[in-house]
């Protein structure tokens, strides 16, 4: 049984950080893309960063520049560090594998 775990979200003010983390586990964490998603209040899902399995990422170009994934292998997690929040960032942020998604973790940027 696949089960994505996020943590870190929070409340933050514009120009701050926040770092997501996502645990995963029921698969076989170094073989597979991961990727977090968000979706804000009343707007469609959208890809935020992928990273494949040899640590390759891309970004979203709202998100280029200030938002860094990473994996962690051993952990079996991945790490969203979020820079220079924007208010435009807030948002649920879920982690995702495949057809496999976590409960989500509330991002919210006051200006």
């Amino acid at each position: 049984q696949v089960q994505l775990v996020e943590s870190g979200g929070g409340l933050v003010q514009a120009g701050g950080s926040l770092r997501l983390s996502c645990v995963a586990s029921g698969l076989s964490f170094r073989n597979n893309y991961m990727r977090w998603y968000r979706q804000a209040a009343g707007k469609q899902r959208e890809l935020v960063a992928s990273i494949d399995r040899g640590g390759s990422t891309n970004y979203a170009d709202a998100v280029k520049g200030r938002f860094t994934l990473s994996r962690d292998n051993a952990k079996n997690t991945v790490y969203l560090e979020m820079k220079s929040l924007k208010p435009e960032d807030t948002a649920i942020y879920y982690c995702n594998q495949a057809s496999y998604w976590g409960q989500g973790t509330q991002v919210t940027v006051s200006s």
